[in-house]
């Protein structure tokens, strides 16, 4: 059923949703994810100083690609200082046997086997200005490096940040590309976490959207999201829901709520909107989780397999066999 919705999807949506692999993608509205210094306060908003992306590449792609990575330093323009900076980052890029498939390279928290596969790409950045506001380019790689996983269309690459030393944010992005030196989209690939820590607009008003896919197997999700500042007002939406409020989290505390998953709902991303209010937190960071039933994390997906989800009221949707 998923790789028959992954075909309806690549069909029904416009080409420039689906080559819009930058990570966070506009669709997302979210400027920057997000890691700070191992030395960090919780209340800056990164509850474990760590963060993980997996990037999935067509089985069909036998050219290479690049991943890029915008403002991987910590310590100009974009970035948040604590006192003066500090902070070293670690980017590491694993493929292979176990990259995604060991189960502790799936968990919310980084612990265990988390580092799991073989090592493509290893760097530290501190403070240097000719990696400030500008994109460094790793590969070029070739998609039988990865590890073919069917349940996530494609051989999976997972790319791991962690904030290793000081206490300032590192604020930066990716994007998944064919080309060495601009921003030129594999076709059909994909990116996706399943711990998000991100930055808010600084501007009030604004809608963030994260896209948790639901497969056939769920019958009730966990929302977790961590500081919040209570800025604002945290809704889910889909085929079946529209506007339903959930908790979001005040300083340095955690929310959550659980929703039972409608049949509609199977096989289909939700649309978790956090539509910020408050002019006073231009700097407010949060992290978020869902869990299934049992505990697992579900996947968030930069571009939603199935599209974004239109809300379709009591309309009965009827499975063809």
């Amino acid at each position: 059923m998923i790789r028959v919705l992954l075909i309806l999807w690549l069909i029904a949506i416009p080409a420039y949703e689906l080559f819009s692999q930058a990570v966070p993608a506009p669709e997302e509205n979210i400027p920057f994810l997000v890691t700070f210094g191992k030395e960090a306060k919780k209340s800056y908003g990164d509850d474990d100083n760590c963060q993980t992306f997996f990037f999935s590449i067509p089985k069909t792609h036998t050219k290479p690609f690049y991943i890029r990575i915008f403002d991987p330093e910590t310590g100009g323009k974009n970035d948040e200082v604590v006192g003066k900076f500090n902070t070293q980052s670690l980017y590491s890029l694993y493929g292979g046997k176990g990259c995604i498939s060991e189960q502790d390279a799936r968990e919310v928290d980084p612990m265990g086997q988390f580092k799991s596969g073989n090592l493509l790409y290893k760097k530290e950045f501190g403070s240097e200005s000719e990696y400030d506001d500008k994109w460094v380019t790793l590969g070029p790689f070739n998609a039988q490096q990865g590890e073919l996983a069917e349940e996530y269309f494609g051989y999976v690459f997972k790319l791991i940040c962690e904030g290793i030393s000081g206490d300032d944010g590192n604020l930066y992005r990716y994007f998944l590309s064919t080309s060495a030196t601009e921003n030129i989209a594999v076709p059909g690939g994909n990116a996706f976490t399943f711990e998000y820590t991100f930055r808010l607009h600084e501007s009030h008003e604004q809608i963030a959207h994260i896209y948790p896919f639901v497969d056939d197997n769920v019958i009730s999700v966990k929302q977790h999201n961590f500081d919040g500042d209570n800025d604002g007002k945290l809704e889910l939406f889909s085929v079946k829901s529209k506007g339903i409020q959930l908790n979001l989290s005040g300083d340095n505390t955690s929310a959550e709520n659980i929703y039972e998953i409608d049949p509609r709902e199977k096989g289909t991303s939700l649309d978790i909107q956090i539509k910020k209010s408050n002019k006073d937190t231009p700097n407010n960071n949060l992290v978020f989780y869902v869990t299934n039933q049992y505990g697992q994390a579900l996947p968030f997906y930069t571009i939603p397999i199935g599209g974004v989800p239109k809300y379709k009221g009591n309309m009965i949707i009827k499975s063809s066999k």
